[in-house]
């Protein structure tokens, strides 16, 4: 009796996914063509030639004279450029550390407190008012503020000697005492819409029985606020400071609308240094190197965040 043969089982072939024609594959890189042109057109030509323009000295008629590294070294020896990045750590308290911690509790009293007890209307009107200056161009909120500041004839002061505070007039712009404290008031008023719209965007994911749990555990509004919102939200917190520090190094609109960097030194700030270096001095060599080394600190600052990030979230998963 022969013995019955086993249909041998065909060999499975790995599951490669759709077999894609190679000719379709490179018609892939067709619709990446314009935006590789825009990118070498619009960032790395200009970057390039901003690099080079560092090692050349160029007032924009003649042709740039190459001159080594001496833009570097006077850049390494000017007061001016190092009392600006100094201005830029007051930009970043007014742009970055208030507005977020502000934001913060903005956004968990919006979310846990009046959308609860006044409805979710309430809290999304007064989020959009709260956004709101940031719709504004930066120049156009500026020129405003600066009439509300001028020392004549401005709202504040008028509204101090209606009060009989006469003697708490002041020029607010116009003196180094208080120029940089009235520029970051007037940048805590622009930025702080920001981070209450993304950490409220952020709250929607949060479960709402976390609240309600800890509500009934008997945790306080600040309790549950550090327990549960900080805790839930870091990412969107990390994103705000990362964003909101690369806009602190490179703001100019506001300085440039209400104070043009003065008196004095006090309110200068890198970008509009390197802008006063282009455009008024003409000194467009130094002042693309000026661009340069600031750039060169956001790229820094921007890794930086970037691999603390990544490095607190491979630690969370660790544990």
């Amino acid at each position: 009796m022969a013995s019955a043969v086993a249909p041998v089982a065909p060999r499975r072939q790995r599951d490669r996914g759709p077999l894609i024609p190679k000719t379709s594959r490179r018609t892939y890189w067709v619709y990446l063509v314009p935006g590789l042109a825009l990118l070498t057109v619009i960032i790395i030509v200009p970057l390039v030639w901003n690099v080079y323009l560092t090692f050349t000295s160029y007032r924009g008629i003649r042709p740039p004279e190459w001159i080594g590294l001496e833009n570097w070294r006077r850049l390494l020896a000017d007061e001016t450029f190092w009392t600006s990045f100094e201005n830029s750590l007051a930009m970043i308290g007014a742009m970055v550390v208030a507005p977020t911690l502000v934001g913060l509790v903005l956004a968990a009293m919006l979310f846990d407190l009046i959308g609860k007890k006044f409805g979710a209307r309430v809290a999304s009107f007064l989020r959009a008012t709260y956004y709101l200056p940031q719709i504004l161009p930066s120049v156009i909120a500026a020129i405003v503020i600066g009439w509300i500041l001028r020392p004549q004839d401005g709202a504040l002061n008028d509204i101090l000697g209606g009060l009989g505070l006469e003697s708490l007039q002041h020029n607010w712009l116009g003196s180094p005492d208080t120029a940089m404290p009235s520029l970051m008031v007037v940048l805590v008023w622009v930025q702080i819409g920001y981070p209450v719209v993304i950490f409220m965007a952020a709250l929607q994911r949060v479960d709402p029985e976390l609240y309600e749990a800890a509500e009934l555990d008997g945790a306080g509004w600040f309790q549950r606020f550090r327990a549960i919102t900080i805790g839930m939200i870091r990412p969107e917190v990390f994103v705000v400071v990362l964003t909101c520090t690369i806009a602190a190094l490179k703001v100019f609109g506001p300085v440039y609308a209400l104070t043009g960097g003065g008196p004095g030194t006090s309110t200068i700030v890198p970008a509009y240094y390197a802008y006063s270096q282009f455009f008024q001095a003409q000194q467009v060599g130094y002042g693309a190197t000026i661009a340069t080394a600031l750039t060169a600190v956001v790229a820094v600052v921007a890794v930086t965040f970037v691999l603390l990030q990544t490095r607190l979230e491979r630690r969370e998963e660790a544990l």
